[in-house]
Order: C-alpha cells, then structure tokens, then sequence
C-alpha cells in the first residue's frame, strides 16, 4: 500500500507525520474555512468555481488569502500525483494560524495554517446510485452564515447523527418553513416534471455541484429554476435528489419512513445521472 502524502504549510509529508499546534485557532475556535474539490482522471472538477468559493469564505471571515491561484493549483496537481487513484477528492483547509494565546479577537500578524490531503473517490455505478438512500427532515440549528464554507461543523455533525440515528443516510433542514439544504449537500426536488432547488442566500452553501446541475439541466431542456420550497412540498414531491462534490447526486427514495414518488429513483434523474457521467467522462480526457 502506498505512503499517503498531505501538504502541510509548505510541506509535503506522510499523513502520520502532519502536525499542528494546539494553539491554531482552527483547533480551539473552528476558526477556518474549507473546500472539497473531485477529481476524475487527475482532471480538477470546476476548479475556478471552488477557489473562488473559497475566496469568497475567505473574505467573509476576514482572512486574507495565503496562496496565489497558480500556487493552490499546483499543490493540488502535485498532491494529486503524489497520492495513487483514479478519481479522488481533495480536501483544503485554511485557518488563521497559532496565537500565542487563546483569545477570541483576531490576533495581529500570525500566518494561516494550510493543510490539503487527498482522499480516493469510490466509483458507484448508476445501478448502485439508483438504490436511493432514506432522509428525515429536521429543524435548521445552525447559525446565520450558511454561505460561509466554515470548518466549524458542530451543528451539520448532530444534524447528520440524528439522521444516521434513525437509519437514515441525511438529514433535509427546515428553517421557518423552507428547505434550506442537507446536512451535508444539497437539496433538489422534481415537482410536474421541474427540477427546483433553494435560492442562494445566506441560508444554504451554494454547492459547485449544484450550480453544474442547474447548468447541465438548463443545457439539456430540463425545466429548471431556483425558488423557495415549503416543507410541505417535499411530500407532494415526485423526486428529491441530494447532491455534493463527493457524493454527486443521490435520489432520496424514502422520507421520514414515506416513499418518495412511486419509491424508486425518478426519470429526471435517470436523465440527470446520465448526464453528469458523461461530463465527467469529458473532464478525463481535460476537455472540460
């Protein structure tokens, strides 16, 4: 089994030998931010999207950049290389750094912390996607900047606990009588043969992959748009789809413990899956 090798502040070391100091603030305030970017065939899915996500979370929490676009691509292309696997997801990790001492106010002149690591992306068949997974619906917890991609996941982690906990595979938010997102992705639903998806807000991530869906379907004649969704909607829905960077697009086939639709993945998304392969079968050659 080959050495896994993650990039830590200009390193680049065995994951064993990867350190930080318990005085970073990402260890003591959950003070970072993150990404999680897929790559199929060692081509980077939508890069420019996420570094400028990453950006934009970077300015929300006023912390300024530590890397050039040219140097976060060539970390990401060396870690890449250096890690074996067809497809794989990298995960990037930005903190303000070790203080000297634990304070909540911004301490002056300290470096980031940046640690990226690359992680092997499981290939699923449309057969294996098409089993569906189960969803409960609970109450949004979480704080007011949901469009900051923020390593302070305490309340995602509990949401997605109470979800596992009840056999379920993730855990649909309801704020004030909307749907927000899941726990970890977010949420489609095909209602009358439209795929609708929450609008950006502060409320939800706006996911990379979400935004290619919307793309991809409006390309394809798939009616589409962004709007509100009433938690009542999703019982009326004929399909509900999850999506993120690693687990790209899931039919939901059960809610709280009810079939969703007729209790199978939908013809949307059949049409939807079939298109997203393909792209992706585009970005391997680097043609994206």
């Amino acid at each position: 089994m080959s050495q896994r090798i993650v990039y830590l502040n200009g390193q680049y070391l065995p994951i064993e030998q990867a350190q930080v100091s318990v005085l970073d603030r990402g260890f003591l305030f959950g003070d970072g931010v993150y990404e999680v970017i897929p790559a199929y065939g060692g081509h980077l899915l939508r890069l420019p999207q996420h570094l400028q996500r990453l950006q934009n979370s970077l300015d929300a929490i006023q912390l300024v950049n530590p890397l050039s676009k040219d140097e976060w691509i060539e970390i990401l292309q060396t870690l890449l290389t250096k890690n074996q696997g067809q497809d794989q997801s990298v995960y990037l990790q930005v903190t303000r750094g070790v203080a000297e001492q634990r304070d909540h106010s911004f301490p002056d002149a300290i470096k980031p912390t940046v640690f990226v690591m690359a992680n092997l992306l499981p290939a699923q068949s449309k057969d294996e996607l098409a089993k569906g997974v189960a969803a409960i619906t609970v109450d949004d917890i979480r704080w007011r900047a949901c469009h900051i991609k923020a390593i302070a996941l305490l309340a995602n982690t509990l949401l997605r606990q109470q979800a596992t906990a009840a056999g379920a595979a993730e855990a649909i938010l309801i704020r004030d009588g909307l749907v927000t997102e899941g726990a970890a992705s977010n949420v489609f639903i095909v209602k009358d043969h439209v795929l609708l998806t929450p609008p950006v807000g502060p409320t939800l991530l706006t996911g990379v992959t979400r935004d290619l869906i919307l793309e991809q379907a409006k390309l394809n004649g798939i009616d589409c748009a962004e709007r509100d969704i009433a938690e009542g909607e999703l019982t009326q829905a004929d399909e509900i789809w999850l999506s993120s960077s690693t687990r790209e697009i899931l039919p939901v086939i059960s809610l709280n413990g009810d079939a969703v639709g007729n209790g199978q993945s939908g013809p949307i998304w059949n049409r939807m899956i079939d298109i997203f392969q393909q792209y992706k079968d585009v970005l391997r050659t680097g043609a994206e």
